[in-house]
């Protein structure tokens, strides 16, 4: 977005092609999926997402249930029970295991053949569900011959367990090609989420899945349709996008990496005549089943490189029920925005109509570098920037598209309104914690900009964070050190129990989803222009997530209650925005990490078994490694 003065021009065919496609309508276009689609195996592997084949959840995974309760996490609520109280999550005394293998394959999500990183030869990747309160334990196998791997799961606290975060330069080094780690953490909190590459952008090409974690809820509902995860995607390797975003110029000839499509449950078509690559159409898009009279709950998960996405249902309310893993008091909608790494719950009202098909649909709007007063959130070729799955109930037949339309107005996926989440006052946790006076407040200023070797990179403060896959900043303040260089964009912050986080983004007019590890933060205010310095919204119990939009030159101010001894990135989670190292590191409780926590000898040498393979081996970091 910060390129559209320059780079009009350049993108000024793309742009028109996607100004002719009202956003909010049917977008699949190109052909109707009646013709046979690619088999399952060539479009997504051996993943079942998308296809009507995929079965609902249960409630809960069989295991014990204390006191006679017909529950596993017992009598406890969203609204009585307090979750980052270890005291207080349910001890099931279950362990839920995985093994995961990581390898390069080739697929075609949308009919085009594309390079991906996979788990299990699956995309998306495997279902990890759990109870509330479980322990998980994931063997990942890197089969992958030229590059490490890591695996984050997003969301979880790790109170505790730091060193299984799953991030390289911070909180582990690399898993080598050949080798096998093993994280093992505890489902402290539920609802929704993901798991997905952490070493640079791998997961722009594949590598991630959702994860389910069982628990109590807020409103009822009949049906668990499952995860349905949105993403937009790109026809190149990430290495290839990330040297084109490291390049890009106002005037070209590099631009930054434009979506080439939107999937739902990694499903959608595309026009072969508007590419060069091997392509197929009507590859095939994703349907879901639903019941007459019946609650679903759809669990929506944004694993986008870049897009903002809005997602809605011809025709049909969406009663929100989560964000991210912190449970609402229900509110309702006819638009959920989603940015990078955030997830929502909703329960939708199934209609009276047994033969009825209606399109499920996701867009990330025009393109952000299109003219003035057509400018969307995100960037695209303007080719597909809005894909649509099919609903199909008991009678109505699976081989004929749905006919329905959206009502949803186009502006409301405009720049720069549309660049945010949703208002803070309709998002009211179910379990009530007030954000109290906090010990350390902390301003930072966002920027971008072209550095001294002329690559754009991102700024906190003027410093741009710049990784060590060789040496985890964890493992050094395990040791003591207290003397990190500025590129480590280490914020010590000693034994504070609390900590206020004012951003504010000038500049380059882009907007940053800001993921926390290791915690869910209050998010007190947000919104255009800079904050005032005295407005916060629901001081008594305001909205809780770990993922917050900060809008294209606006602030947004968050608060975190420092209970958890690590080291803790909290950085933009748009995919280039991270690799170009817009990320600071929180340091908090550094005498328990000292003197308390026991690193696990399988750390050190994982690190061991990097140093052997990189001795032999150059790596080629053209990033910030996060």
């Amino acid at each position: 977005m910060g390129f559209v003065s320059g780079i009009f021009t350049a993108v000024v065919a793309a742009t028109a092609v996607a100004a002719s496609a009202e956003p909010g309508r049917p977008s699949q276009k190109f052909g109707h999926h009646r013709s046979p689609p690619l088999p399952q195996w060539k479009t997504n592997g051996a993943s079942t997402w998308g296809t009507l084949d995929h079965p609902p959840l249960p409630p809960f995974i069989n295991g014990p249930k204390p006191g006679g309760s017909p529950f596993p996490w017992g009598a406890r609520t969203c609204e009585n029970t307090n979750p980052y109280q270890s005291k207080d999550i349910p001890y099931t005394g279950m362990t839920r295991y995985y093994d995961w293998t990581v390898t390069n394959t080739t697929l075609a999500p949308d009919g085009v053949m594309t390079p991906a990183l996979v788990v299990n030869g699956q995309f998306p990747g495997p279902l990890i569900e759990a109870n509330w309160g479980a322990e998980i334990v994931v063997n990942v196998h890197n089969a992958l011959e030229t590059e490490g791997t890591a695996i984050h799961w997003h969301g979880f606290l790790q109170s505790g367990t730091p060193w299984y975060d799953g991030v390289p330069t911070v909180s582990q080094c690399p898993i080598a090609p050949g080798q096998t780690f093993s994280y093992k953490f505890r489902a402290e909190l539920y609802g929704v989420t993901w798991w997905h590459g952490h070493y640079s952008s791998q997961y722009v090409n594949g590598l991630a899945g959702p994860i389910v974690i069982h628990g109590p809820k807020t409103h009822d509902y009949d049906i668990d349709v499952g995860p349905v995860m949105l993403t937009d995607w790109f026809h190149s390797y990430y290495l290839n996008l990330l040297e084109q975003i490291y390049h890009a110029a106002p005037s070209g000839p590099i631009l930054p990496p434009m979506a080439d499509n939107m999937l739902i449950n990694g499903k959608a078509n595309y026009p072969c005549n508007a590419t060069k690559s091997t392509c197929t159409p009507n590859a095939g898009l994703a349907s879901f089943k639903f019941k007459t009279g019946k609650r679903h709950l759809l669990r929506l998960i944004n694993h986008s490189a870049e897009a903002i996405i809005f997602f809605s249902i011809d025709g049909y309310k969406l009663t929100v029920v989560s964000n991210d893993l912190v449970p609402l008091i229900p509110y309702q909608t006819d638009l959920i925005t989603l940015s990078v790494g955030q997830r929502t719950e909703v329960i939708v009202q199934g209609g009276n109509n047994p033969n009825e098909a209606v399109w499920m649909r996701i867009t990330e709007g025009l393109s952000g570098l299109g003219p003035p007063g057509s400018t969307g959130c995100s960037l695209n070729t303007g080719v597909a920037y809005t894909t649509t799955a099919g609903i199909y109930y008991e009678s109505a037949d699976p081989t004929i598209d749905p006919n329905t339309t959206s009502s949803i107005d186009p502006s409301r996926y405009l720049f720069p309104n549309a660049c945010g989440n949703n208002d803070l006052a309709t998002t009211v946790p179910a379990f009530a914690m007030p954000a109290n006076d906090p010990e350390v407040t902390l301003s930072f200023l966002m920027t971008g900009n072209y550095n001294s070797t002329g690559e754009f990179v991102w700024y906190m403060n003027n410093v741009t964070y710049q990784g060590d896959l060789n040496d985890p900043l964890f493992l050094d303040a395990k040791l003591g050190k207290t003397d990190f260089k500025p590129t480590d964009q280490v914020i010590n912050l000693g034994t504070a129990k609390s900590v206020r986080i004012i951003l504010t983004s000038v500049g380059f007019p882009a907007s940053h989803p800001m993921h926390i590890h290791g915690h869910n933060f209050y998010v007190l205010a947000e919104g255009l222009g800079s904050w005032d310095g005295k407005t916060i919204i629901n001081q008594a119990n305001p909205q809780r997530r770990d993922t917050q939009l900060i809008r294209p030159n606006g602030y947004l101010v968050v608060q975190i209650d420092l209970e958890n001894p690590g080291m803790w990135p909290f950085h933009c989670h748009v995919a280039w925005h991270a690799s170009e190292g817009m990320n600071i590191n929180i340091l908090e409780q550094v005498p328990t990490i000292v003197k308390d926590l026991q690193v696990p000898a399988t750390i050190a040498e994982g690190c061991r078994e990097w140093w052997s393979w990189t001795n032999v081996n150059v790596v080629d970091q053209i990033d910030s490694g996060l």
